[in-house]
């Protein structure tokens, strides 16, 4: 269930950026209420599945290296922070990670240039296909 939750709420991130402005939000109910960018929990899962050996196998043969979780463990710490003393500190520490999250994750570029329209000779046969 975390590990589903964990992917779920990766792939989330860049829509939910662009709705909440980069991970910062207001309560909607009195406008005034900081609210951190996700639940604690699933700072925690995040963390518990970056330490998990299944991840900790794909990442290093993906990247060649081992995963860095710290930044996984200081968010878990600021959100429970923000939610037991109300954390100026912590309240920045979460809006930072959560903006370069969401930035890194909009940075990858494309493999493949995007066609315009589809090649000229799309409908003739493939060369196997004139062979037989």
């Amino acid at each position: 269930m975390s590990v589903i939750y964990a992917l779920f709420s990766s792939v989330f991130i860049g829509w939910w950026a662009d709705v909440v402005g980069l991970g910062c939000r207001l309560n909607m109910a009195d406008g005034s209420k900081w609210l951190p960018p996700r639940p604690c929990e699933a700072y925690r899962a995040e963390w518990k599945l970056c330490r998990s050996a299944q991840h900790f196998l794909h990442h290093y043969y993906v990247h060649g290296e081992l995963p860095t979780c710290e930044q996984w463990l200081r968010d878990l710490t600021s959100c429970r922070d923000w939610e037991e003393r109300h954390s100026a500190e912590a309240q920045r520490s979460l809006c930072e990670s959560e903006r370069a999250r969401v930035q890194a994750a909009q940075k990858n570029t494309l493999v493949w240039a995007l066609r315009q329209s589809p090649p000229a000779d799309w409908h003739l046969p493939l060369l196997q296909e004139k062979d037989e």
